[in-house]
């Protein structure tokens, strides 16, 4: 019978995970994983090129400076970790610079606008490095709403998975509520939690159970 020493060296942080987007969905993300004791990713990159405003209350709850790069303050706040490396690349992703996504499990959570047509482009383009991919299928919901964790081949047709699906897109996950911009629930920090925990669960099963 291995020792518990033995099992402790076994459970270490190994793969690495794209984040495009660190909104406020995505920042929940970053901070489940980065918070992730005895597993977990290797490394966090984490792409976007947005600022933080005064509305960005969760990044200024956690110590973030208006102005600041978001995923410049992710970088900060990780500094001194051990288990871990986070890296921080401020720009906005288009098809021009698909090149700087890469790792294991690529997390699309980019929030704001027609954000369809780069969420389907960087979806094949993590396929053709042979990263899984997630995405979500609305976030809005005032609390009681299922979240939903299903293969885009499962999913029932909302603006969302018809558009993919139309572009071809197969083999990849969506989490939600289900609940778009054209319903009535507006989107709560903790159903963001809900969701983020559900992303966060599915990443940590792909990294330690393939």
């Amino acid at each position: 019978m291995e020792s518990i020493k033995e099992l402790e060296k076994g459970k270490t942080s190994h793969g690495k995970v794209t984040i495009v987007g660190l909104g406020r969905l995505g920042l929940r993300v970053a901070l489940n994983l980065m918070e992730t004791h005895r597993g977990g990713p290797e490394l966090i990159k984490a792409i976007d090129g947005q600022r933080i405003t005064a509305d960005d209350l969760i990044f200024r709850l956690k110590g973030a400076r208006v102005g600041e790069y978001k995923v410049k303050f992710l970088e900060r706040l990780a500094t001194g970790l051990s288990t871990r490396k986070v890296v921080g690349i401020p720009v906005y992703i288009s098809d021009d610079n698909l090149h700087l996504i890469d790792g294991d499990i690529i997390c699309i959570s980019i929030a704001g606008g027609d954000t369809l047509p780069i969420t389907a482009s960087i979806i094949k383009h993590a396929h053709r490095i042979g990263a899984a991919t997630i995405s979500t299928m609305g976030v809005a919901g005032i609390g009681g709403e299922k979240v939903i964790t299903e293969d885009i081949s499962q999913a029932k047709d909302n603006p969302i998975t018809k558009f993919l699906k139309d572009k071809g897109i197969k083999d990849h996950t969506l989490i939600g509520t289900g609940k778009l911009i054209r319903d009535w629930e507006p989107i709560t920090g903790y159903v963001l939690d809900e969701i983020a925990k559900a992303i966060t669960s599915h990443i940590l099963k792909i990294l330690h159970m393939g």
